[in-house]
């Protein structure tokens, strides 16, 4: 069994949105002037927000992209709060956003280190190539994830589109690491 347990910190869900219609990127430039919009360099207005801290992407599509919230439901809150800001600025939108987590990015601590020249020969679906990056690149298939795994116990994980399935991947990989006596503690 693990000795400790994992300390894990989501850092950014990336969530995409739709509101099924098409948005006047100009008219809402124009309303809300903190926006950021250069339709020369860059198709999408940047609409950021300090509570939650955000940038949502919005496109003429009605299509938008929401990041740096630090859960689901920060992501969720994040993008209504959008939509709000635009129908408070008499901007016509019939419906409510439909949220769907693209991305979750999770560091990890460990609390030990990692062997990574053993761990890389155990762990299925890895890459090790020290002369390129210093960890192992392990692909997770249930749930389907990515891991970057550092000697100092240090993880990233990438990929998950729940939280739940970030911390689901993470026990499992420490259980691994575990019972392959892949770890050391001081």
């Amino acid at each position: 069994m693990p000795q400790t347990k994992p300390m894990v910190s989501i850092e950014n869900v990336v969530a995409s949105a739709t509101i099924n219609q098409e948005l006047d990127l100009d008219t809402i430039q124009k309303k809300f002037p903190k926006i950021e919009y250069s339709p020369e360099q860059f198709p999408g207005a940047v609409f950021r927000l300090e509570k939650p801290k955000t940038a949502t992407l919005l496109f003429r599509t009605g299509k938008m992209v929401c990041t740096g919230s630090k859960s689901e439901a920060m992501a969720q809150k994040a993008v209504k709060t959008v939509v709000d800001s635009l129908r408070e600025g008499k901007i016509k939108i019939k419906n409510d956003a439909i949220v769907t987590v693209q991305n979750i990015v999770a560091a990890v601590n460990l609390g030990g280190s990692i062997h990574l020249e053993k761990a890389a020969r155990v762990l299925a679906r890895s890459m090790y190539e020290p002369e390129q990056f210093p960890g192992i690149i392990h692909r997770m298939l249930d749930p389907k994830v990515v891991f970057l795994v550092f000697s100092s116990g240090k993880l990233v994980c990438t990929g998950g589109k729940k939280e739940q399935d970030v911390y689901r991947a993470v026990n499992s990989l420490h259980v691994t690491l575990e019972e392959k006596e892949l770890m050391i503690y001081d």
